[in-house]
């Protein structure tokens, strides 16, 4: 019994033993495997510290200062956002504000612009590799510069790169085709100046390839096409040159956007899935082939100036789902149908500045309700005002034809003369005695190019993304001056100007509707003049006012200076005579007080493009730039069809008086700073905040609104502040597109705003994104 005793007392101590050890072990291995756990973590974190260091502490990355807790966990703002998967980084999101502002870049720190001359592209990107596990990298507008390193192929797991709207030059590294995995590139905005890649093709899962804005050179493979998985292809605002594949193999393509390039061939096949075709600018030639007609769900096409010919299919106009169609400024000849049929989604039609006769089709008629048509600059026989007579046109396809008969002569000539050059040269070769003389004969070939130049219009201005509307004023010379009207006639369209006639009053006048003897209705803007100007200045200003044209710009249609008896040498008031644009102001369709109308989102880009593309013609598309345009809602007016134009522009023009007495603030208080009302994109993010979140909102005041800009970063926050009319028909990335260059906008920085010519695009961009959503919608829609 002892025995069985002291044996369980012995078993009972060696199994304490055993178990306390198996403890041990047990618990060190759970620490350790802990402990490494949280080490691999605090590597990551590290890693993302030291890229914060290489981008020099932007303050979009203030939220990672002494926080402590796990980095994936790290609230998202608008600029910023880190997911993570199984303990690393999967997902990198940086959005700064170093907007790439220069047509040029020479390779060198700019102040204030870029990241400083410390900065080094390769060590940064060889900490970035780190993150191996990364597959949503994106960093935008941070002032990254230099040539982007080969070792960005490291990051094996990408899915999507974005680096837009940076400073990297030289070529698009070769070592990305190994990322095999890449559904997204998008390298907008920098300055690469190299070739065009011919490796693409090794990326067999890219969806969306958008390069534009850069200066890539060199032609487009046809190899392009084997990427059967595209859905997009933006390679605007290049030096692209050469021909444009045959595309029709790309099934999946929905976008092909190649603006602006030196693209000089025919039009190629395309596939039958795309939806919006952006082609202007580019010195295309040739016929418009009749399978442009077939493309059933093309809803925006755009073939303006270039040098296309003959007369376009009819059955183009047709298209069940086309929207948009621009053919301006091309070579276009012959009448159309008398039945020819227009789709019912098609809501604008620029045929203007081609070689076209006859009638305008009842569908095409510029009093349809629904329907914008621009038609100006043709041989038609309606509005003989802005039409040339037939015989310029007959004249010109005659001269067409007999420049291309010139061109093949002197082709023979020149060829025959090359052949017989040649001939002699391979026999003088040996005794190398004219070497220098078959250098000269190479070079002056090309000069044949010359005679390629349409109606008298440069290559350099159909090629020059800055003067994107030289075209347009070229379109407008030998137009008539502005009418003078006198004060008479202006009193008796007013019933002597009716307290009962006034739209609109301000501290810059009163607006008047008036009506002339031929029943056309007017708009009269009463400007008084503070300080006495001479007439002769006052009419001087007046012709610069007169000179601008453009669709989405109230017209100027006369003007009357008031003298007040002074021997006609000075005067103290002046009446701009306007067309009247019916259907009132922005600012009334913004607000949910009428939902019946409120426009929805779309709508309402559309208004902002418009208006966009009005203030970038006042500030760079002619002589005399015209700033300080009085940007706001109510001076934003819609016409029958809902187009949008903008009143009360270059009155700074006119008079200086007015913008002085603003500037000392004397004029009436309004809702934008006093001190910014000389910067117009300032004034125009704020007509970007209304369009967000209504007029309601926006009457509490700029601070306010100031303040409420950090709610647009988290989901909630748009929903408690964005005009519900509008969360309810915008998609989520056309919004965060608009909010982002809103906030640009207003920054209280000036120097960190944007150009009006990235504004622009932002917006157009938003709309191409919407549009793409909306056409998912309604395909959803019908397939249920």
């Amino acid at each position: 019994m002892r025995v069985c005793s002291l044996f369980l007392t012995s078993f009972m101590k060696l199994w304490e033993m055993k178990f306390s050890s198996w403890f041990l072990l047990v618990s060190f291995t759970w620490v350790f495997f802990v402990s490494t756990t949280h080490q691999l973590q605090i590597y990551e974190t590290q890693l993302l510290l030291q890229l914060r260091k290489h981008l020099e502490y932007p303050v979009q990355l203030q939220s990672w200062d002494n926080y402590n807790a796990d980095m994936c966990n790290l609230p998202s703002t608008l600029h910023m956002s880190i997911k993570c998967q199984n303990n690393s980084v999967s997902e990198l999101k940086i959005m700064g504000d170093k907007l790439a502002k220069f047509s040029d870049f020479h390779g060198f720190a700019i102040p204030n612009q870029t990241l400083s001359q410390s900065f080094s592209i390769d060590s940064f990107v060889t900490t970035l590799a780190r993150l191996s596990n990364l597959r949503f990298l994106s960093l935008v507008s941070l002032g990254i510069w230099g040539q982007l390193p080969e070792k960005i192929h490291r990051l094996y797991s990408l899915e999507v790169l974005d680096m837009s709207s940076n400073f990297m030059f030289g070529a698009i590294p070769p070592p990305i085709s190994r990322l095999v995995n890449l559904r997204t590139l998008t390298l907008d905005g920098n300055f690469f100046n190299e070739s065009f890649p011919d490796w693409l093709d090794s990326l067999s899962n890219l969806t969306v390839l958008s390069i534009k804005n850069n200066h890539l050179k060199g032609q487009i493979p046809n190899s392009i096409s084997k990427i059967k998985k595209l859905t997009g292809i933006a390679l605007s605002h290049n030096e692209i040159t050469g021909k444009l594949p045959d595309l029709s193999s790309l099934t999946n393509l929905r976008l092909l956007d190649m603006r602006e390039n030196h693209l000089d061939s025919r039009l190629p096949l395309f596939p039958g899935s795309l939806t919006t075709v952006l082609l202007s600018k580019n010195q295309l030639s040739g016929h418009i082939q009749e399978q442009f007609g077939k493309l059933n769900q093309l809803q925006h096409l755009d073939l303006s100036f270039n040098k296309l010919s003959g007369a376009p299919p009819s059955t183009l106009f047709s298209l069940s789902n086309i929207s948009y169609l621009n053919l301006a400024s091309n070579l276009l000849t012959g009448s159309f149908p008398d039945r020819l049929s227009c789709g019912e989604e098609l809501g604008y039609v620029d045929i203007s500045s081609n070689r076209f006769t006859g009638s305008l089709p009842s569908c095409l008629a510029s009093t349809s309700e629904k329907r914008v048509v621009t038609f100006g600059g043709n041989c038609l026989s309606v509005d003989s005002q802005h039409q040339n007579p037939e015989s310029y046109c007959r004249s010109s396809m005659v001269k067409e034809q007999s420049r291309r008969k010139a061109i093949g002569v002197y082709v023979g000539v020149i060829g025959g003369i090359v052949i017989i050059v040649i001939l002699l040269l391979s026999l003088l070769v040996l005794r190398r005695r004219y070497t220098s003389k078959e250098a000269i004969v190479q070079h002056t070939l090309p000069k044949i190019m010359q005679y390629d130049t349409p109606s008298g219009i440069s290559s350099e201005v159909l090629a020059n993304a800055r003067i994107i509307y030289q075209a347009a004023k070229l379109g407008t010379q030998g137009t008539q001056l502005q009418r003078v009207f006198s004060l008479e006639e202006l009193k008796e369209a007013t019933n002597d100007f009716s307290q009962s006639l006034i739209l609109g009053e301000g501290y810059t006048g009163k607006l008047y509707k008036g009506r002339l003897e031929n029943g056309t209705c007017i708009a009269i803007r009463s400007l008084p003049l503070f300080r006495n100007n001479l007439i002769r200045n006052l009419e001087i200003r007046l012709n610069l006012l007169s000179k601008l044209r453009h669709p989405h710009l109230v017209e100027l249609m006369g003007y009357c200076i008031d003298g007040e008896g002074h021997d006609n040498l000075v005067g103290s008031r002046v009446f701009l005579v306007y067309e009247y644009v019916p259907n009132g102001n922005f600012r009334s369709h913004l607000s949910e007080t009428c939902p019946e109308k409120a426009l929805k989102w779309s709508d309402r880009l559309a208004v902002l493009i418009g208006v966009a593309k009005a203030v970038h013609f006042l500030h760079t598309g002619v002589n005399f730039a015209s700033f300080y345009n009085r940007l706001k809602t109510n001076n934003i007016l819609l016409d029958e069809h809902f187009v949008a134009k903008l009143s009360d522009y270059g009155v700074s023009i006119i008079t200086e008086d007015i913008e002085k007495l603003e500037a000392k603030g004397d004029g009436p208080k309004s809702w934008h700073k006093t001190t910014k009302l000389d910067d117009d994109v300032y004034s125009f993010g704020f007509i970007l905040l209304e369009t967000l979140v209504g007029p309601i909102v926006s009457e509490k005041g700029e601070s306010f609104l100031l303040n409420e800009m950090a709610s647009f970063g988290s989901q909630d926050g748009r929903k408690r502040i964005v005009d519900p009319f509008v969360l309810t028909t915008c998609s989520e990335e056309s919004l965060k597109i608009v909010i982002l260059i809103t906030n640009k906008c207003i920054s209280l920085d000036s120097s960190r705003r944007p150009s009006f010519e990235d504004v622009l695009w932002n917006l157009q961009y938003a709309a191409q994104v919407q549009a793409i959503a909306d056409a998912d919608q309604k395909s959803s829609a019908s397939s249920q």
